[in-house]
């Protein structure tokens, strides 16, 4: 079975079920398959075939469920892209994949447009909206609203065939499309299915990025199943997202720890009837233990899952809700069909209770970075089962005695000063017990007596005051002091990738 199919086996027997929520329309799967049929049958006509790239410049809507489902079932590659990017990183993609066909809308033409005429590649622009004075190029064309909805012979994929080019966020250099075939995916979702226990009548709040693979699985897996997802565009304003919480009555909210922070910096968060919330799962980034407690005292009723993913393979490791107390800073243990260990600096592996970089081998495991041999080759390897590879994630966690995993840092995060080597997230941690703090960032920055300098960039919640000497005096009295920051700045916002990580790398500059 490849990943379209699910959805379409769900919608003819679901027709009448409401399948998608958005600002603009609610549908049922019956309708929304029938748009996947007319997109499908469109996209054959402008000349779209097995394996060709498809980018998808789309926000959270009906438009974009419609067209990830519309492109496998061409057999093309769907590639995302969030609807925040600039437009020379929109080029890059383009020109990058030799992408045949643009998936986009109307009122993100500014963004679109000047690509447009520098991609070559493109051999047509499907618009949603209002296409009148756009462009005179005759590759820009109305989204099909009717056209040939009859069954089609579908082309001979198979499996192990791409379905999906997820660009990473490009924090740390160049951004890299990650390849990921059907049975990639779906080998994830029947891990990830097992300890989540997705429902049909459950309602996915999802305020994330579809266009990126944390949201855009939680869209598919929900249709897969029979689920209704609620598709939010109002992740910076969190009270419109308790708004549609309530309103909707999600049972399910995926987030990351900054969505999560914003919503427990409301003042009257408790006003709001979260009582058919049944589950609150965390990905992109470890919660902060203070926000875990927090967390459970704002959705008491609610069970929290944190886990830990990357693009590269989807899903890596979980925390059983009965453990979330035992262990509230770490991300569990390895999901079904997988099998990871921590490495050393030489590559040795190392025995729980240990600290190094996290490996991961499984059939969820990516092919590679879109034609990128070298910087394919330096993080994967053969794995133990033959068609399995081996991913060096770069990320680093100590385990311990039971091999429950606690995230320390990048490897590219670590700072070295006075000799020594500081784990960002600790320090981070220790700021995150003032109650003042609604978010914060530590990196090293260039000095020249210490080599590195420890500095804390903080935010802080609405109507809270807290100085710069006070935050070092905390951390002073809780952490070693080569670890304490030498610098702490209060600032209004941190800069954030499309998909809500805070961007370290952007932070590093000298003090």
């Amino acid at each position: 079975m490849l990943l379209h199919h699910a959805f379409a086996r769900t919608a003819q027997r679901l027709a009448d079920k409401p399948a998608l929520v958005s600002v603009d329309e609610r549908i049922c799967y019956g309708e929304l398959l029938e748009r996947v049929h007319v997109l499908a049958g469109t996209l054959r006509g402008d000349g779209v075939e097995r394996g060709d790239r498809v980018l998808a410049l789309l926000d959270n809507g009906v438009e974009f469920a419609v067209a990830v489902h519309a492109v496998l079932a061409v057999g093309a590659v769907f590639v995302p892209v969030g609807a925040l990017v600039k437009a020379q990183k929109l080029e890059f993609i383009a020109r990058d994949t030799r992408a045949c066909a643009l998936l986009t809308q109307a009122r993100l033409a500014d963004t679109w447009r000047p690509v447009l005429h520098a991609a070559t590649s493109l051999r047509c622009c499907r618009v949603a909206g209002d296409t009148r004075g756009l462009d005179a190029d005759v590759r820009v064309r109305p989204w099909p609203s009717h056209g040939d909805t009859g069954h089609r012979q579908e082309p001979a994929s198979g499996p192990h065939e791409l379905a999906t080019l997820v660009y990473t966020s490009g924090t740390t250099g160049v951004p890299k499309g990650v390849m990921l075939t059907h049975a990639n995916i779906l080998s994830a979702w029947t891990s990830i299915q097992d300890y989540l226990g997705l429902r049909e009548d459950d309602v996915i709040g999802l305020s994330l990025p579809a266009a990126f693979s944390y949201g855009l699985n939680n869209l598919m897996m929900g249709l897969a199943i029979g689920a209704t997802v609620v598709l939010d565009r109002s992740a910076a304003f969190p009270v419109k997202v308790a708004q549609m919480l309530a309103r909707e009555r999600v049972t399910v909210f995926p987030g990351v720890p900054t969505l999560f922070a914003s919503l427990l910096g409301l003042q009257d968060l408790a006003r709001f009837d979260f009582g058919a919330l049944r589950l609150l799962t965390n990905a992109a980034a470890a919660l902060p233990e203070p926000h875990v407690r927090r967390l459970r005292a704002a959705f008491p009723e609610a069970r929290l899952i944190s886990m830990y993913g990357m693009s590269e393979c989807i899903r890596a490791s979980y925390l059983p809700p009965a453990e979330i107390d035992r262990r509230p800073g770490s991300v569990g243990r390895g999901i079904l069909h997988q099998t990871h260990w921590l490495v050393d600096e030489a590559g040795q592996r190392l025995p729980d209770g240990s600290i190094g970089e996290l490996v991961v081998s499984g059939p969820h495991v990516m092919q590679g970075y879109w034609e990128r041999p070298a910087e394919t080759g330096a993080r994967l390897e053969p794995g133990p089962i033959d068609g399995e590879r081996m991913f060096h994630t770069g990320d680093i966690f100590r385990s311990d005695a039971d091999g429950y995993l606690y995230f320390v840092s990048r490897k590219d995060d670590i700072i070295n000063t006075r000799g020594e080597k500081v784990a960002p997230r600790e320090v981070e941690n220790a700021i995150y017990q003032l109650d003042a703090v609604a978010a914060c960032a530590v990196v090293g920055v260039a000095d020249s007596v210490l080599g590195e300098a420890v500095k804390a960039y903080v935010t802080l919640r609405p109507g809270c005051r807290v100085a710069e000497r006070d935050i070092v005096r905390h951390c002073l009295a809780r952490l070693e002091s080569y670890m304490a920051p030498k610098f702490v700045e209060i600032v209004d916002e941190l800069p954030r990738t499309e998909s809500g990580k805070i961007r370290h790398a952007s932070l590093r500059r000298p003090a």
